[in-house]
């Protein structure tokens, strides 16, 4: 298989660290994941990673807590799993980089874009903590803005479900499944593909996003590939 792209940006959730503890990190699942995304490293794809903190800290959730304190504990969140996956990559021979939108020199780089497109080109692995720096931003809205700054052609959104449905398919049987949409329609429809301040924003930049399941084994090479699995939402 030949990859379709040459820089993507790889957005997964925290709960698809967690396997089926649904809390914390499951190691032999990381590990899946990191073997996931060394496929498709080696084959020539350069790759960006923005990973959620839901499998640690959920803040919308959170009660009688101030917004802004509780995103920030979801960003420390993002750290826990990006020093993580980083470690799974690095055991397997991934040379990776985490960035942090918040500065804390002991574990990880502070963002700077120029520095990790040439990480990139470097063909390193870079993963993207901390969300953008600043609460009330979601990692869906991280994951929109970095691709942005660093050029992706296309977001590879890693989820438990495997494509975009009108409903939710685990309580609606009568859900219809996407093979393919536009921003617009996702904007339209209210469709939670990611939130609308994130689809805004590939909308605009012209980013794509494909939307499959991480649970199955070389999903993410296939996406990378273009194979027709999940959902594809562009611009037209």
């Amino acid at each position: 298989m030949k990859p379709k792209y040459k820089r993507i940006l790889l957005k997964l959730s925290g709960e698809a660290l967690a396997g089926d503890k649904h809390f914390g990190i499951d190691n032999p699942t990381v590990k899946k994941v990191a073997a996931q995304i060394k496929e498709v490293h080696e084959a020539g794809v350069e790759v960006a990673i923005v990973v959620g903190g839901g499998n640690f800290w959920r803040g919308r959730t959170s009660e009688n807590m101030d917004r802004a304190t509780a995103d920030y504990i979801g960003m420390l969140a993002t750290v826990m799993n990006s020093m993580a996956l980083q470690d799974a990559l690095e055991e397997i021979g991934v040379d990776t980089r985490v960035q942090s939108a918040i500065e804390m020199r002991e574990v990880a780089e502070t963002y700077v874009r120029r520095r990790a497109m040439r990480h990139l080109e470097k063909n390193r692995v870079v993963i993207f903590g901390a969300g953008t720096g600043s609460p009330f931003f979601s990692t869906d809205t991280t994951a929109a803005l970095r691709a942005a700054e660093i050029s992706a052609e296309v977001i590879m959104l890693a989820k438990k479900i495997d494509a975009v449905y009108s409903d939710d398919p685990n309580t609606n049987p009568d859900a219809v499944k996407y093979d393919e949409l536009t921003h617009t329609q996702v904007l339209e429809q209210d469709l939670k593909v990611m939130d609308s301040t994130a689809a805004a924003l590939c909308r605009d930049n012209d980013i794509a996003i494909h939307v499959f399941a991480l649970a199955e084994e070389g999903n993410v090479m296939k996406a990378v590939c273009g194979e027709k699995i999940g959902t594809i939402v562009k611009g037209r």
